[in-house]
This record gives structure tokens, sequence and C-alpha cells, in this order.
């Protein structure tokens, strides 16, 4: 249910259930982990998924069972966030649920048009994954991320874009394209320079999150 590919210093994963929305179970989440674990070599990890639906967060049994609040999805995120090549989501669709933490760790995030941002933790009686309030705060900042958190707000692309959460809308059919055009340059550079780089920005980015 989840496809690894390689091609070159490129690693992809694929979230493959599109019959169930490209939910996720605790085997799909522990496979995605080991593989971004396993990435530390990849020049740039591509994030996407089948069909119309990027993810729509936990399997809904599995999460009645505990997967809502297992650790599972920060042990993902944290992966993703400390690969040192670039991390892009390519987002095929709909984005939901504990699925943000995934797409929120990853260096920048691309969409097609019709994909829909939600995150209902207050509805189901859920706090979110530790780390993806922080991290979406550094993207949108804290008031819009409390309209999704607390407010339950659904956004589209379009205001994703507007907000930061997405960097760049992209038609269906040249979605993988554009993530691999977007990776070219990384692969293409010395790792010692592209790595440098990615450090200086999560510098940066750290230091403006200081009070």
């Amino acid at each position: 249910m989840i496809e690894f590919t390689r091609e070159g210093a490129i690693w992809q994963a694929t979230i493959n259930r599109a019959d169930k929305a490209n939910s996720l179970t605790h085997d799909m989440l522990v496979s995605l982990a080991q593989f971004m674990e396993d990435a530390q070599s990849a020049r740039a990890v591509i994030l996407t998924g089948n069909g119309k639906v990027f993810s729509a967060g936990a399997d809904l049994k599995e999460a009645q069972a505990g997967l809502a609040v297992s650790d599972i999805w920060e042990r993902l995120s944290g992966a993703i966030a400390a690969l040192p090549g670039l991390s892009i989501c390519a987002l095929n669709g709909t984005l939901a649920g504990g699925a943000m933490g995934m797409a929120l760790a990853c260096d920048m995030r691309i969409s097609v048009a019709e994909s829909k941002f939600f995150y209902p933790v207050m509805k189901l009686g859920f706090l979110p994954q530790p780390s993806d309030p922080a991290r979406m705060s550094a993207l949108i900042g804290p008031s819009r991320t409390k309209l999704i958190l607390m407010g339950g707000q659904k956004i589209t692309a379009e205001e994703a874009l507007m907000f930061g959460l997405v960097d760049r809308i992209v038609a269906p059919e040249d979605l993988l394209e554009m993530a691999y055009a977007i990776a070219a340059d990384t692969v293409a550079a010395s790792p010692t320079v592209a790595t440098g780089i990615k450090a200086m920005c999560d510098a940066a980015q750290k230091s403006a999150d200081l009070p």
C-alpha cells in the first residue's frame, strides 16, 4: 500500500490505497517512517499519493483502536524533518487529519488545485501531534493555524497558497514532473552545497522562531 522507488539520487514514496482515500494504517506509517529514516543518502525525497486524495489521515478502524494518538505519526514527521536532502510533498489531492504532519515536515509542498486541507482534531476529540502546530504556525502564522485546528475550517488550495501552506499549484498531469524539476538543481549540485543551503535555511527559521 506504499510504493517505494528510487530514480538515481531521488527517492519517492507513494501512498497507494486509493480505494480507502489513502487512509493510513499503523503498518503503512511504520513503512514510511523506516523509508525516511533510511533515506539519509537521498539527495531529494518526494512524497505523493495515487488517486484523487493524498491522504484522509488515519484508517478509521485503527484510529478508533488507538492509532490516532500513536507516536508513530511523530516518528514519521521527525524522520522527514531530519532528512539532509530536499523533501517535497506532491499533493495529488486532499490532505486531512494526521497526514498533515508528514506534509508539514517536508521542505516544500506543491498541490493540485482540487485539494482541500483540514485537520479536525477538535471535532474528533484529539490533540494534534506535538510538532504539527509549531510547524504549521511557522508556515502560516498562529492565527491561521488556530483557524484550521481550533476553528475546524477546511481551506482550498488557493487559500493554502495564499496562506503559505503550499508553495505552488500545479495541474494534476504535471505534478510529479514539477516535483522532479524542483529537485533537479539540488541533485545536480555538490552535496556539500545542497545540504549546506538547507542547513542555513533551517537555522534561519529557528532564529526567526526565537522570542
